[in-house]
């Protein structure tokens, strides 16, 4: 009798973690100093109506791409909908600029189980000491510092066997740096587009390309970091994760974090008529339309027996 075969392991070793770091800092460190460049410009008169249209549109199109593609449907299979569907998002989620598909899922799989615990990818409670000091180190870490983590990240074969499992997937994470490529050209075709001038289309890079990367890429972080710091705990998830209710507006839902802990695969993270939840209401009209089916939802009466 052959004995079972032993389990995935939790991690997998970067191939390149010199050049894993290199991509990091390059990602973490260019967009904010182009957005330096982009207030100066912009208090030189050089932002115009047409900026700010690319920077909404290309934040929302890509944020979405993350929130509702990469977090709600491809981590925790919160609806289902057409194939071509889970392509469109899961491009629109990597030219976010957060990782390729694969990894990101993987990772945030593992971060729920783990949360707050010694093999978590991003607490800020873990390994970073006491105190005021400890705070401000876990928070870091939390919110930036696990990017230019030690040389291995959670294991696909473990936490995301079924997107590897299908060929369509695996294509979209292997061309992630093409996505990245078209999420630049983008904004600079809008900015174009707009104004019939090349001035148009390189400021509309500017600020749908860098400053968008630069704020998403925070906003994405405080998820990471605050809400598993600050804010209310209205169910028991046995962490600490939390609900912030002023960044759900810029985080499209996702900083109601203590009720996703308690419902990871709900489809709305505003779980009350309240709490605004974007990526919620775009689930909501796709399911109208007939582009979405088997939407998550969380009854009051699991709501009751989960409260704290």
């Amino acid at each position: 009798m052959t004995a079972p075969a032993a389990p995935p392991p939790e991690t997998r070793p970067v191939e390149n973690p010199a050049l894993d770091r290199f991509a990091s800092a390059v990602v973490s460190l260019v967009p904010p100093l182009l957005l330096v460049a982009a207030v100066v410009f912009g208090w030189g008169g050089l932002l115009h109506w047409n900026d700010l249209v690319v920077f909404t549109v290309t934040y929302l199109l890509f944020g979405f791409g993350i929130t509702v593609g990469f977090h709600r449907l491809l981590t925790h299979g919160s609806f289902k909908t057409h194939r071509w569907l889970r392509l469109t998002m899961a491009v629109l989620g990597s030219a976010a600029v957060e990782g390729p598909v694969i990894e990101w899922v993987a990772t945030h799989r593992k971060h729920h189980r783990f949360s707050d615990e010694e093999g978590d990818p991003h607490s800020p409670h873990v390994g970073h000491g006491s105190g005021f000091r400890g705070a401000l180190r876990g928070l870091f870490y939390a919110h930036i510092g696990w990017v230019f983590r030690d040389a291995e990240v959670a294991d696909e074969n473990r936490y995301a066997k079924d997107l590897l499992a299908d060929p369509l997937m695996r294509r979209v994470d292997q061309l992630f740096l093409a996505w990245v490529v078209v999420g630049l050209l983008f904004p600079f075709a809008l900015g174009w587009a707009l104004t019939g001038t090349v001035v148009g289309g390189l400021t509309g890079m500017l600020w749908g390309g860098a400053v968008r990367i630069f704020v998403l890429h925070h906003v994405t972080f405080s998820v990471n970091s605050l809400c598993h710091f600050f804010g209310r705990q209205p169910y028991e998830t046995g962490d600490h994760s939390r609900n912030l209710a002023w960044l759900a507006l810029p985080t499209m839902g996702e900083s109601w974090h203590n009720n996703h802990h308690a419902f990871p695969t709900s489809a709305r993270h505003g779980l009350r008529r309240w709490e605004l939840d974007g990526s919620g209401g775009v689930i909501w009209v796709l399911e109208k339309l007939g582009l979405a089916w088997d939407v998550v939802r969380i009854s009051p009466a699991r709501m009751a027996e989960k409260a704290a």
